[in-house]
Formats: C-alpha cells, structure tokens, sequence
C-alpha cells in the first residue's frame, strides 16, 4: 500500500494545521483511504470507486479527468498551495468531522468531494503512526539524498576527468595545428615555387614557340621570294633566249644567201662530206668527176682568175656542191 501525507490549512481556519494522510493500493481511481488529524484527534474515512464514479457523475466530468484532479488536491500538497481548499467541520464532541475539497476558479470553486470522517478511539496511536510514517518517510528521503549526492559526487567526479581530459584534448589540438600549419606552410612555400617554375618555363616554351613560328614564317617568305625571282629569271632567260634564236635563221638565210651568190669561194667541208655518205644519188657521179677535172685548172689560173665564173660548170653542180643544208650540219 501507498501512503502520503500532506499538511493542509482549512479555509474556515486558516492558522489550523492539519495532517492529511491518503493511502491507496494500486490506483488512485479504485479507492482510497483518509486520516485527518489536529494532533489531539484523529478522524478516518474511506473513499470506494463507486462514489468516485458518483462524484464524476455528479459534476459531470470525465473519470479519468476526476482522478487526475483528485491526486492534484491530495496527493501534490505544496505544488497545487493556492488550487485547492480544504473545508472542514466538526461537532462539539468531536466524533463526526466532515471533510470536503474544492476547486478554485476565477469566479469562484466547485466542490470535488465530500466524506463524513469517523473518530479515532485511540488518537495516540494514529499519532504514532504518523510520526513513525514521517520518520520513515524522512529516512528514505535521506538515503534517497545520500544516494543522489554519491551520484553527484561521482558525476562531479567524472565531469573533472572529462575536464581535464578536454583541456589534454585542447592542447594537443593546439600543437597539431601548429604542427599541420608549419608542415601545410612549408608545402605551400614548395608548391608557390613549383608553381613558380612551370609559369616560367611555360613563357619560355610559348617565346620559344613565337620565335620558331617567326623563323618558320620568315623561311616560308624568303622561299617564297626565292622562288619569285627563280620564275623570274627563267621568264627572263627564256625571252633572252627567244630573240637569239629568231635572229638565228635569218643570220643563216643570209649566210645561205651570200655562199650562193659567191660561186669563186668553195667550201671544202661540202665535199669531205659528200665522201663520207655511202649512197651518191643517181647521176652525180660525173659530175663530180668534171669538178675534180676542172679544179685544179681553176688553182693553176691563179688569184686574178678567181673572180670569174667557171663557164662549163652549170646550175646542177653548184646546187650539188653548195647545199645550204649540207653547211649548216658543218657548222
């Protein structure tokens, strides 16, 4: 069985103290039991389900909502001071005492419950009781305390090893830090160089890309201009050489011209080419012999005889012994 007790000032009396002791067995709701005492007197009631089921019909409110309100006026005590009244009355001989609790409102109160409390015969022994239940009470709370306060100190304890352990944490921290930032500057510093480094060989790469690009450009322009003047040269050349060879007929037709109007003069080329050629047209043959006959004739009459014109010779020997073609293969 549960038990509480709660001091209580009634509102009629608000300098009387009282001592309420309200026990159940498991719930509130399934009954409870009253001891109501001035420390001279002792009254005693008991509260059934049923006129807890009553009461909550009565004020027309929900059963589980009454007993909630039931355990907050008697059981709570000191945290609902000020919520509830207390309204209690007895007669001259106190035997009968009637005891009722009220709810406070705004406009007013309404009443919970009421019992009418039997007298104790034996007044001492109730006292006793509730003396021996507060000093019980008291020795739980103690240990309770004692218990509490180990678990404290044990608490407080631990909360100093974390603490400190914290403060251990935190300087190692530190030092990691100072150690991770002296190894990340030195890093940096290598990297800035790196860095550093490949810029520069990159603008060395791209001005030595620029001065390969003008190299190539100026090999393609002075090719360019090479070939230029090679086509001009040949185009020159070439008109060189055209005039030479158009005044070369006409210097030939004049030579031509002049060995067939000067019969005096006979080229002796003709006629060691005419020896050479193995097969002699038809009918040349004495006339070549009547040149020979005569040639020397013609030396013997000597250089005042080499102006004139031989009279036997006639226009089919000299064709024969002068031929323009035959002069020009000689030459």
């Amino acid at each position: 069985m549960e038990k509480t007790l709660n001091r209580i000032h009634p509102v009629s009396d608000p300098e009387a103290t009282y001592f309420l002791q309200v026990s159940w067995e498991k719930d509130l709701g399934t009954g409870f039991g009253l001891l109501l005492s001035d420390c001279q007197y002792a009254w005693t009631g008991t509260v059934s389900e049923s006129d807890i089921s009553s009461e909550a019909a009565d004020i027309e409110m929900d059963r589980e909502k009454y007993v909630e309100e039931l355990r907050k006026a008697l059981i709570a005590g000191e945290e609902s001071a000020g919520k509830y009244n207390f309204v209690i009355s007895r007669d001259e001989q106190n035997k009968v005492c009637h005891f009722s609790y009220e709810r406070n409102l705004k406009d007013g109160s309404f009443r919970l419950g009421s019992l009418k409390l039997q007298e104790v015969p034996n007044p001492a022994e109730v006292i006793k009781d509730l003396i021996g239940y507060c000093l019980d009470s008291l020795g739980k709370l103690q240990a309770k305390t004692e218990h509490l306060q180990r678990e404290n100190e044990r608490l407080f304890s631990n909360w100093s090893d974390a603490e400190k352990r914290l403060e251990k944490c935190v300087e190692a921290k530190e030092e990691l830090e100072a150690d991770l930032y002296s190894r990340f500057v030195l890093v940096l510093n290598e990297k800035k160089a790196k860095i550093r480094n490949l810029q520069k060989l990159l603008s060395e790469a791209k001005e030595s890309a620029v001065d390969a690009k003008c190299a190539r450009d100026s090999i393609a322009t002075t090719q360019v201009v090479v070939k230029r003047e090679n086509n001009y040269d040949a185009s020159t050349d070439e008109e060189s050489e055209n005039p030479a060879r158009a005044s070369l007929p006409s210097a030939l037709d004049r030579r031509d011209s002049s060995l067939l109007g000067s019969p005096d003069i006979v080229d002796p080329a003709p006629r060691r080419k005419r020896r050479q050629r193995t097969a002699k047209p038809a009918g040349t043959g004495a006339k070549v012999a009547a040149y020979e006959a005569e040639q020397p004739a013609q030396e013997k009459a000597g250089p005042g005889s080499s102006g004139q014109r031989c009279p036997d010779w006639d226009l089919e020997t000299l064709e024969n012994s002068c031929e323009p073609e035959e002069l020009f293969e000689d030459m």
